[in-house]
């Protein structure tokens, strides 16, 4: 099935970007293009899109209540905030407004496609370092243990009473880095398969690097 997606970004040369790797992934495909949020919702009412990917920051109405408007209407798509703030006001912002991803600009193009994907398919995605960050706060305010009917205090997350081996096991069984970090040799034809950049990977990272 392929995936039907809106791009939703006041600058131009996003878009072009977004547009010619989307191109080259048989899987997906542009069906509109917005430079507004109100021009988004009105695309999307129209052309019922799979996916929009939303700038927040756009001339009139914003991405966040044009996913709120969105998400809220009646059409299934679902919403990637993609921007390059990622101040907890935006991040809760898009969240609250029902956006199902968060992305920032300095992700490679390949993990903004493989993103698209994991949307479409129902489930949600926050950029790694957005993530860490709101990781970080959440473990700053620890909430009360949950107790069971006997009493007694169990830890459903933690490690505590559980076999050594097998901590251990999950403490150590992957430390490879994160897969954005590890694409960068990535040829843009094919995320998934490495080789050597071609010309028209490197004009389109080039694009993608000038806009951001």
């Amino acid at each position: 099935m392929t995936v039907r997606v809106i791009l939703a970004d006041d600058q131009p040369l996003v878009r072009a970007a977004l547009q010619m790797v989307i191109t080259d992934a048989p899987d997906i495909e542009v069906v509109g293009e917005a430079g507004t949020g109100t021009e988004a919702v009105e695309l999307t009412e129209g052309l019922r899109p799979d996916v929009v990917v939303m700038d927040i920051r756009m001339p009139g109405m914003d991405g966040i209540k044009a996913t709120r408007l969105i998400t809220a209407g009646p059409s299934r798509a679902r919403v990637i905030v993609l921007t390059t703030f990622d101040d907890d006001d935006y991040v809760y912002g898009a969240l609250r407004a029902g956006a199902s991803g968060f992305l920032v600009k300095d992700m490679a193009l390949d993990d903004i496609l493989a993103a698209i994907r994991v949307v479409a398919a129902g489930d949600a995605l926050i950029a790694p370092s957005v993530t860490r960050r709101l990781i970080a706060e959440f473990a700053g305010h620890p909430g009360p243990v949950p107790e069971s009917p006997d009493g007694r205090r169990h830890h459903r997350a933690g490690t505590r009473g559980a076999d050594p081996g097998r901590a251990r096991h999950v403490q150590h069984r992957d430390r490879r880095p994160p897969r954005h970090q590890r694409g960068h040799g990535q040829d843009l034809r094919d995320p998934g398969r490495p080789g050597p950049p071609t010309p028209r990977s490197t004009a389109i990272v080039g694009i993608w690097h000038a806009c951001r």
